[in-house]
């Protein structure tokens, strides 16, 4: 981690973008007081096709697990004398 005044920041700008594209944290400081922390984006994460297919998979195999009960008119009925 990296901490700097705002004047030298703005002299250095596009060393610390390079800085923080490599994964380092900058903290930019007025009077000593911290006031801008520059972070790295996270990248949202790359799903492929065979992950997308196991998942689905899986929901296939959940559902298949899955057993239908009584309906709501033989629950409603079932109390019910003829």
């Amino acid at each position: 981690m990296q901490s700097l005044g705002i004047s030298e920041a703005k002299n250095n700008f596009s060393a610390l973008i390079d800085m923080v594209e490599r994964g380092e944290e900058v903290r930019i400081t007025r009077h000593g007081k911290e006031v801008v922390r520059m972070l790295p984006m996270r990248r949202k994460p790359v799903i492929t096709d065979e992950q997308i297919a196991r998942e689905l998979g899986q929901i296939d195999a959940l559902h298949a697990l899955i057993q239908p009960g009584p309906s709501v008119s033989a629950l409603r009925d079932e109390g019910r004398q003829p």
